[in-house]
C-alpha cells in the first residue's frame, strides 16, 4: 500500500510540474516584456570561440517547493537567436524540463546522439546531465524554449563546462 502512495504522490509532484509549465508557457507567450517574478534577463556565458550569438535566460518564476524542504522551482525562458549556440554546461544536480516554444533547437545530452526537437516538442535532463550541444537549427529564424528547473535551493542553474 506504501508503495501505491508514494507513486500518486510523485504522479501528483510530476502533474503539478506539468501544470505550472503550462501556465509557465502561457505566461512567456504573453505580450509583456517584463517577466513576472523576475529581476530581469540574464545573459547567457559569452559566445564559443566561433562568435556564434548565444543564448539569453529570461527567469519568469522561482519558488520554494513547500512539501520538498530544500528544492526549489524555477521557469525561465531561452532565446536563440538564429544560429545561436550555448557552452557546453551542467544544471548540477537540477531535474530539467526543456519544451521548445518556437523554432527548431538541437541538443546533444552526454554520450547520447544529437538529437532535434521542434515546436511543441520535449525532453528531461537528469541531475547531473552534461549538455554537451544546444543550437537553434536555424541561421535565420529564432528560437524559444520554456525551461523548468527543480534544482537544490540557492544552486546555480547553469555552470558552463571547465573544457569548453
Amino acid at each position: 500500500m506504501q508503495g501505491i502512495t508514494v507513486r500518486r504522490r510523485n504522479a501528483g509532484f510530476v502533474a503539478g510540474l506539468l501544470a505550472v509549465a503550462t501556465l509557465t508557457a502561457a505566461t512567456a507567450c504573453s505580450t509583456s516584456n517584463e517577466p513576472a517574478h523576475a529581476e530581469g534577463p540574464a545573459t547567457a556565458a559569452a559566445a564559443s570561440a566561433s562568435s556564434r550569438p548565444a543564448e539569453t535566460l529570461k527567469p519568469l518564476l522561482q519558488q520554494a517547493l513547500p512539501d520538498v524542504k530544500g528544492k526549489t522551482f524555477t521557469s525561465a525562458v531561452v532565446e536563440l537567436p538564429p544560429n545561436a549556440s550555448a557552452a557546453p554546461h551542467r544544471h548540477g544536480q537540477a531535474f530539467v524540463y526543456a519544451y521548445v516554444l518556437e523554432g527548431t533547437v538541437r541538443s546533444k545530452l552526454d554520450d547520447k546522439p544529437v538529437t532535434t526537437f521542434h515546436q511543441g516538442e520535449n525532453w528531461v535532463e537528469q541531475p547531473g546531465t552534461d549538455h554537451v550541444l544546444t543550437e537553434n537549427a536555424s541561421q535565420t529564424e529564432p528560437a524559444k524554449l520554456l525551461v523548468v528547473f527543480v534544482s537544490n535551493t540557492g544552486d546555480k542553474l547553469k555552470v558552463d563546462d571547465p573544457k569548453s
